[in-house]
């Protein structure tokens, strides 16, 4: 995708976050007009070379973005913590106060990009008002394991899945009718759980970016 006005230099960091803490990666393009938080799925971390690849695409679209681990080393051992929604839920939420304690990044408003089990995490967070989340995409997600929380999901939320991902693209449309606030689900022609198929990848950057860029407030918060 060519974004309507050539990227901005993007500045990368290392960070870490929380009381563990966890290792994230901040990129911060300059006059940045919003963060994207990532919160990746079961088995996965902040190197996820289809969030990165993604992540890349929404700088290009002046957004900053932060991916980061949601468990340490040893707890990403545990298959329950792995799965733990509510836990992963807690972690986003240290993610969002690190931002907000950040003055160059706590007046951008705020999305979140799902993937996987994250992506129950990210809408779970996104249902606590406080949060202040303004937009959520889903990437080949599992909204339903927080169908109890999707109600309370004001946000406006993408959900993305691959055509031929049928049992996900299924509880998709289950979720879809739950969701809160206002939604969309768009199906990927041709592509599995994992977007490994040529394109599918690149046209769920595109969408993101398309969503984010529409939804995000167009003025940082006061």
């Amino acid at each position: 995708m060519n974004p309507s006005h050539p990227p901005a230099p993007v500045r990368h960091e290392a960070v870490r976050i929380g009381p563990l803490p966890l290792p994230g990666d901040l990129a911060l393009p300059e006059s940045a007009r919003g963060l994207v938080l990532f919160v990746h799925g079961s088995g996965s971390s902040r190197l996820s070379p289809r969030n990165r690849a993604v992540a890349g695409t929404l700088q290009q679209h002046g957004l900053a973005t932060l991916l980061f681990d949601l468990l340490s080393e040893d707890e990403a051992q545990d298959r329950r913590r792995v799965f733990d929604i509510p836990l992963l839920a807690e972690r986003v939420g240290w993610a969002l106060a690190w931002v907000a304690g950040r003055p160059d990044l706590a007046r951008l408003p705020r999305g979140l990009f799902g993937a996987s089990t994250g992506s129950a995490a990210a809408l779970r967070a996104a249902a606590d008002p406080a949060r202040g989340i303004a937009a959520v995409v889903s990437r080949g997600g599992r909204p339903d394991l927080a169908m109890e929380q999707l109600p309370d999901v004001s946000a406006p939320t993408l959900l993305l899945v691959g055509g031929d991902d049928r049992e996900v693209l299924a509880l998709n449309r289950l979720a879809l009718e739950r969701l809160g606030g206002p939604a969309r689900l768009d199906v990927v022609p041709g592509a599995t759980h994992l977007f490994e198929e040529p394109g599918t990848l690149e046209a769920v950057a595109r969408a993101a970016a398309q969503w984010f860029v529409a939804h995000l407030p167009a003025e940082p918060a006061p």
